[in-house]
């Protein structure tokens, strides 16, 4: 879900695939975006002259997270450039990250901004268009002992993750297949920042997160954490609409704005600007999932 405003070639990491492009990328590409007229003619006519609300769980760097009262991050940074391209305005709320989907199905946001793993039981709730791509990571403190080959290697460990995220139910259906001499118990904690505290204060032995936020994380430390293993699960991201009538038409607007934002090397300037490039999608794979038929 979550900055810094340069490029950190640590958070490339080992088990990462790594996706081309499929169009090359303008020596100083822009990234702020600039307006389309075919992609902002799919925005409905009621998003046109409001301004959208987005929720995000700023707790994620280098995705989202707080500088002063300034949300940034590279979600942040590409939320606002496909505003620009669609004509519209939209405004960051920092929402706990298990409120947000509520918070889209009761009309209260617009827009779920916030690294969302997109997956078939989310796809029920709300529409995703797939921008990104990222796997399951695992970091603790540089002086651990802990190998990790696979998600059963956590068992027998205290596991930090944040509430309804992707890592918590892997971390509570690996659980379950634990032996009892070797239990795995998940700690879960409201805010990725307090997972992280957990870890480092001694409270969990490892902490498990999206890969390019354990990466983050681990090149923040100033060599007291290190990552456990190589990412797992990798799966894509995705922006999240309303599955209402609207709702469809404006992830079909989002969509051609990221598509619009790849071609022009916008897209790959954000994520070069932030270090995540590791995780980027082709116009290819910019797909809607879980829409309205």
């Amino acid at each position: 879900m979550q900055g810094i405003s340069r490029v950190r070639s640590a958070l490339v990491m080992t088990g990462i695939a790594s996706l081309v492009l499929a169009t090359s990328v303008a020596a100083g590409a822009s990234t702020s975006g600039k307006y389309n007229a075919a992609a902002a003619r799919l925005v409905p006519a009621a998003y046109k002259h409001v301004t959208l609300q987005v929720a995000t769980d700023a707790t994620y760097a280098p995705d989202e997270s707080m500088k002063g009262s300034k949300m940034v991050g590279f979600d942040v940074d590409l939320i606002n450039a496909i505003a620009k391209t669609l004509g519209i305005k939209v405004h960051e709320n920092n929402v706990n990250f298990d409120g947000i989907l509520l918070g889209i199905k009761s009309g209260k946001y617009t827009i779920g901004n916030s690294s969302f793993t997109d997956n078939k039981a989310r796809e029920k709730q709300v529409n995703f268009v797939d921008y990104f791509q990222a796997g399951e990571g695992v970091y603790a403190k540089a002086s651990s002992k802990v190998k990790l080959t696979s998600l059963k290697s956590l068992c027998g460990l205290k596991v930090a993750v944040e509430t309804s995220t992707v890592e918590q139910s892997d971390a509570q259906a690996t659980a379950k297949t634990c032996p009892s001499n070797k239990k795995l118990t998940v700690l879960n904690y409201t805010t990725q920042t307090e997972a992280n505290l957990a870890v480092t204060s001694g409270r969990a032995d490892v902490g498990f997160l999206d890969s390019q936020i354990a990466g983050y994380m681990v090149s923040q430390s100033k060599g007291a954490l290190k990552l456990v293993g190589k990412a797992v699960n990798v799966a894509p991201y995705g922006i999240a609409t309303p599955k209402t009538t609207n709702g469809h038409k404006l992830a079909l607007a989002i969509r051609a704005a990221l598509k619009v934002l790849v071609k022009n090397g916008t897209y790959h300037a954000i994520l070069a600007h932030w270090g995540v490039v590791s995780g980027a999608l082709p116009q290819s794979k910019i797909v809607l999932n879980g829409a309205l038929s």
